[in-house]
């Protein structure tokens, strides 16, 4: 028998509990391999504007499909990257470039494992691919949805806040 899963009420949205538990729990786990704290900040039902210079991007698909984004600052990727690889690198690499790839397959890894057994389960996901640069558009389909969480990291050394943000966004489509 299916369960119906929880909707969370966050200020006036309407979010799907588990969804938002898969991503939360998995990103913290990923975070904790890279050695960074980051805590959630925000939560969005709606496609984000990518801020960030890095942005890894996974497919998915089973008994839903879409994508899933990690878009983060350099700054971010190369702290958290330094973390993983245990090394440093100080600027942008192409170490650090693969290793955004590679968080983004850690990150909906768990994410996959956590929604198995729901209505929101995917079995396959293709190979992450990374994006460089801003100022770039996606353009989705109709009847997807979204959500999108916000978090920041817990970096004293950070002047502007977008160079402590990593913003994850799940675009699903159910059949």
């Amino acid at each position: 028998m299916a369960t119906v899963a929880q909707q969370s009420s966050i200020g006036c949205l309407d979010v799907n509990q588990q969804l938002l538990d898969s991503i939360t729990d998995s990103v913290q786990s990923a975070m904790d391999m890279c050695g960074v704290k980051v805590r959630c900040v925000g939560v969005s039902t709606m496609p984000a504007q990518e801020s960030g210079i890095l942005t890894g991007m996974i497919g998915v698909h089973g008994k839903v499909s879409g994508f899933v984004t990690l878009n983060m600052s350099k700054r971010f990727a190369i702290h958290a990257i330094e973390g993983l690889l245990n090394e440093k690198f100080g600027e942008l690499t192409p170490q650090i470039v693969d290793g955004a790839g590679e968080l983004t397959n850690i990150v909906v890894g768990g994410i996959k494992a956590a929604l198995a057994s729901s209505e929101w389960a995917f079995s396959h996901i293709t190979v992450p691919s990374v994006i460089v640069g801003q100022n770039f558009s996606v353009a989705y389909a109709r009847g997807l949805t979204f959500l999108t969480v916000l978090f920041e990291h817990d970096d004293n050394y950070s002047i502007l806040m977008e160079d402590r943000m990593l913003n994850v966004s799940v675009s699903l489509l159910k059949p």
